[in-house]
């Protein structure tokens, strides 16, 4: 009797344990099914919750700001600082009227801008010292040499690089890239013919304060309208090229090329 209840009792047991299994895994697929229900619904609540009109506004802000290097010019450009732009617009434009308009030349003004200072610096050192019966601290002028460095290698690697693009030109890889740098300086050419050099600077520092604005402002119709324009000047390029340039005989350079 106790070798049947010893043989028996292993069967009931391994029953037992089979039922509570079951119970267990009944437990344990729907909690993951609650879980996993729980989960989708946060997934479309997180779907479905709307962008946030700050991250629309940046996206949409960061590229223009990003073209003009994303520091001080372009917060100038851009305006950002009204003050500040506008102070600026109207320095250069003040320097323009008075060299352009009033015909008014570089080194006259350098020297009476320096006759004008040492003069008034004069005046103030003999009042001072005839008052206070001691020299006045005037104060002594240091220019640093980091900001002159970073220019002339801002201004070198612009240079370099631009050598290297027309380098690029000039081989003949690229007759299409050719064809539009000669029409960018031919027209640039027609341009400095009609005004000299400090008219056309002061020209492309009031487009540079005005464009990019406008842009951002009006990007969408701006955009719509140049996807026209560019869709429209491949179609007349590719007439161009099927009428004229496919018909100008290759040199030795593209047969070895090729």
């Amino acid at each position: 009797m106790a070798e049947q209840e010893e043989i028996t009792d292993p069967g009931q047991e391994s029953f037992v344990d089979k039922i509570t299994d079951k119970l267990h895994g009944s437990n344990d697929d729907s909690s993951s099914s609650s879980s996993s229900s729980d989960s989708d619904s946060d997934a479309k609540k997180t779907t479905a919750a709307p962008p946030s009109p700050v991250k629309e506004e940046i996206g949409r802000e960061k590229p223009v700001h990003k073209v003009f290097g994303g520091g001080k010019p372009a917060d100038i450009f851009l305006w950002r600082d009204k003050k500040i732009s506008g102070g600026v617009l109207g320095g250069v434009t003040a320097v323009w009227v008075l060299f352009e308009l009033l015909e008014y030349h570089l080194l006259t003004l350098v020297c009476h801008i320096v006759i004008f200072t040492l003069s008034m610096l004069f005046l103030w050192s003999n009042v001072t010292i005839f008052i206070n019966k001691r020299p006045p601290p005037i104060p002594v002028v240091s220019l640093s040499e980091e900001p002159f460095v970073g220019v002339a290698l801002a201004l070198r690697n612009e240079i370099n690089r631009t050598c290297a693009v027309l380098r690029e030109i000039a081989s003949g890889r690229d007759l299409k890239k050719f064809l539009v740098v000669v029409a960018v300086l031919w027209f640039f050419s027609i341009v400095g013919s009609c005004c000299n050099f400090l008219t056309l600077f002061y020209l492309v520092f009031v487009l540079l304060h005005t464009v990019p604005v406008l842009y951002e402002k009006y990007n969408e119709k701006i955009d719509a309208f140049t996807e026209k324009a560019t869709v429209e000047i491949k179609k007349q390029y590719a007439v161009f090229d099927a009428k004229f340039l496919c018909k100008i005989p290759k040199g030795p350079f593209d047969k070895k090329r090729a």
